[in-house]
């Protein structure tokens, strides 16, 4: 899987440190309290990106209430979701 080509299908920005956790296997709610507890800790030079079986319906609203800007694309591999702050 290439990361970069997965950001550029979601039109997300590059050029970004990034941070990657696979959550495909993980059982709710791991991959939100997991990606969550990483945005915390998230720099303006990093970019978060997250991969999972399925759209993570309950992590945008809170990414919304947060602040932090994020796109989202179905790929054969999952759903990508690329998080940054603006």
């Amino acid at each position: 899987m290439n990361v970069e080509s997965l950001l550029r299908e979601a039109d997300a920005p590059t050029g970004k440190a990034i941070e990657f956790l696979d959550a495909r296997d993980l059982p709710p709610p791991e991959p939100l309290t997991k990606t969550m507890n990483s945005l915390a800790e998230l720099d303006p030079e990093t970019m978060f990106v997250q991969l999972n079986d399925r759209a993570p319906k309950f992590l945008f609203p809170k990414l919304d209430d947060r602040g932090f800007d994020y796109r989202s694309v179905e790929t054969d591999e999952g759903t990508v979701t690329a998080i940054w702050r603006p």
